[in-house]
């Protein structure tokens, strides 16, 4: 736990929150600032910053929840469709530093845009393609 992190606080039960889970390895709780009615947020009650400070323990296991989540969720709300986001780094839009995902029903088409194409980007290289699947052998 990091006593600064407002997501570890609200884990500890110092700050309120609207829970809906809670087991050993997790807390997850409505957002406060919802995009969408009903938007989730997963935590990880190990403060990690990113998903790549996140233990593969925690991280294998947190889809796997998102799915147990999205399926009650889509009960309550009659929702079909979704998104499951997470930003990692100031860069990506992640506010709090203390990895979450966010799980997003989606009612209509348009209500929320998470990023625009680039059709012919040039940086979609085979040397770029070629040099990330070298570093995965």
């Amino acid at each position: 736990m990091d006593s600064n992190c407002i997501f570890c606080k609200i884990i500890n039960k110092e700050i309120p929150s609207k829970l809906i889970y809670e087991d050993n390895d997790f807390f997850a709780m409505l957002d406060i600032a919802p995009a969408t009615k009903g938007h989730v947020l997963i935590l990880p009650k190990e403060h990690a910053s990113t998903l790549t400070d996140l233990s593969d323990d925690k991280a294998s296991k947190i889809l796997v929840l998102a799915k147990k989540i999205i399926v009650a969720m889509k009960k309550v709300h009659g929702f079909t469709d979704y998104n499951i986001v997470q930003n990692n780094g100031e860069l990506a839009g992640q506010t709090v530093s203390h990895y979450h995902l966010h799980l997003i029903p989606r009612y209509s088409k348009g209500e929320l845009g998470l990023w625009t194409p680039h059709e012919g980007d040039p940086s979609v290289t085979d040397e770029n393609a070629e040099a990330v699947r070298n570093l995965l052998k």
